[in-house]
């Protein structure tokens, strides 16, 4: 997806691709600065603000809310990237922040 967030600190629009997963009508994904440690600075931007706009292949932006997955609901989300990225407990154990799961909630 075509991930657009605002800066926390510019107030410009940030553009970054991010893999997810559907899940009914939201969207999920790990906030993963690749393998490296931190936090990738979109992550950073939502939790600044959670408001957000996604374009995803063959439609037009919508207005999406972020917000961190927690308890079981992040465990399930969790289960589910693994069972499409086999390594990424792996990667994750070297990681020395706990990777946080988003879910991206449709805006009406």
């Amino acid at each position: 997806m075509h991930l657009v967030t605002q800066g926390r600190t510019s107030g410009e629009p940030r553009t970054v691709i991010v893999g997810y997963l559907e899940e009914g009508n939201d969207l999920i994904g790990l906030a993963m600065n690749g393998w490296d440690e931190g936090h990738p600075s979109w992550w950073l931007n939502l939790q600044a603000d959670s408001e957000c706009l996604v374009r995803l292949s063959g439609h037009g932006p919508r207005r999406f809310r972020a917000r961190e997955a927690l308890g079981d609901e992040r465990i399930r989300l969790w289960q589910r990237w693994a069972e499409v990225d086999h390594d990424l407990e792996g990667y994750a154990q070297r990681r020395k922040v706990t990777t946080p799961v988003v879910v991206f909630e449709a805006v009406a």
